[in-house]
């Protein structure tokens, strides 16, 4: 993920719904404190920042909360008639983490998250924010934003607009004729799989570093001949799963050209009105217009969970299929033959699928993912979503993923059904 980007765009939001009226009335609980509050910037009122700054640690909390506020962006409308999930009391839940028994209580004391919350299909069970979040404010979703440009590449294909997954790139972005990546199939982009090589380390220098400067610094230039200068093939496509950003960046391209329509009002129209959603959204753009597709999209929190509800019941939303079925499944499988893209193969522990993370075990699920903590995890069989957002330090940490696992397994087991 890019650290550098520009300009700002403010974006209404709808009123904050569901605040608790009494200490035992199920509803969010807020509190201006959080793991190292000080360090994130509390004695200022945790401050956004600007262009340039918003990767500082006392901005991090202000800026992943207001990112559509300090970079150029698209509106995302809400649901002229809101869905409403109904509420349950806060379940005791207990996980087991080197060697200790703590409690959700306790996870929230010791990682930087900014917002928590679990529901069951149309129940939500938990909802916390720290950091003085609220339940008005979008939290930057980084690379959970893949996520959706895949369900929306599932939906342009069922439309018409994109033909097959295995058309190659150049079939609808011209621009990117007689390079690497404009020979290789939607399917390899899909998956990360096409063999070019592109560097993501997230140390300044890297590949993903040199396509933010390229994209967001300076004049506006053409996001297709930005990606072409990433046009060297190491392996054959579809043979070897490797993570590239640019690969989400180019599949944007894809939508854009094959739709006619920009890719967050082609969200709106399809997706984000259709679950009922309670605030406008904004997904950010680079200096051509066009929406940073591998990253970048803002959301409430409750507004994710509708996302993942929507995901959990396989693209289905109160009886309208809005995501075809078949292409959540796919999506979410590893196909025969793609051994390389299977759970502990792709990595040591996710396999991958359509621009979404796949959970190793016999039951289908999977996760949506972003850097410094950004998380939704499905269970499709109980239909239980977590939407974790947070700020941690680092953009990519060894090993940071382990705590709020071992919380999602006990939710699954001490919750699931």
């Amino acid at each position: 993920m890019p650290v550098i980007f520009a300009a700002a765009l403010a974006v209404p939001l709808a009123s904050a719904q569901d605040n608790r009226s009494a200490p035992d009335e199920p509803g969010p609980v807020f509190s201006n404190g959080g793991p190292d509050a000080e360090l994130y910037g509390k004695a200022s009122g945790y401050p956004a920042g600007a262009r340039g700054t918003s990767n500082e640690l006392d901005k991090l909390v202000g800026a992943y909360s207001h990112f559509g506020d300090i970079y150029p962006s698209r509106r995302v409308g809400r649901a002229a008639t809101p869905w409403s999930f109904k509420r349950a009391p806060e379940p005791t839940i207990a996980y087991s983490f080197d060697n200790q028994r703590l409690s959700i209580a306790d996870y929230l004391k010791r990682n930087p998250v900014t917002g928590l919350l679990i529901a069951r299909d149309d129940t939500i069970l938990y909802e916390h924010y720290q950091y003085a979040r609220t339940d008005r404010d979008r939290f930057l979703s980084q690379s959970m934003a893949k996520t959706l440009v895949a369900m929306l590449v599932g939906i342009a294909v069922s439309e018409g607009r994109i033909n097959s997954i295995d058309d190659s790139v150049s079939t609808y972005v011209s621009g990117l004729a007689g390079t690497e990546y404009g020979s290789t199939s939607i399917r390899a982009l899909l998956n990360m799989s096409s063999g070019v090589e592109f560097s993501e380390v997230y140390d300044g220098k890297d590949d993903i570093a040199r396509l933010g400067r390229a994209l967001f610094v300076g004049e506006p230039k053409d996001p297709a001949s930005v990606v072409a200068q990433f046009n060297t093939r190491s392996t054959p496509p579809g043979t070897k799963w490797h993570y590239a950003s640019v690969e989400t960046e180019i599949l944007g391209l894809v939508l854009r050209a094959a739709t006619g329509t920009p890719l967050a009002d082609y969200l709106h129209d399809r997706i984000w009105s259709a679950i009922g959603t309670e605030a406008d959204a904004s997904w950010a753009i680079d200096g051509s217009g066009q929406e940073i597709a591998f990253c970048c999209f803002n959301a409430t929190l409750r507004d994710y969970a509708r996302l993942g509800r929507l995901l959990a019941n396989d693209g289905a939303w109160e009886g309208r299929q809005l995501i075809p079925r078949q292409w959540l499944l796919d999506a979410t499988t590893v196909r025969p033959g793609d051994d390389h893209l299977a759970p502990r193969v792709a990595t040591p522990y996710f396999g991958y699928g359509y621009q979404v993370w796949l959970l190793p075990g016999e039951q289908r699920r999977f996760a949506l993912l972003g850097i410094r903590g950004q998380v939704i995890l499905v269970d499709p069989a109980s239909r239980l979503v977590m939407v974790h957002t947070a700020v941690r330090q680092k953009p990519s940490e060894p090993g940071s993923l382990r705590e709020p696992l071992a919380l999602w397994s006990a939710v699954l087991q001490q919750l699931g059904k």
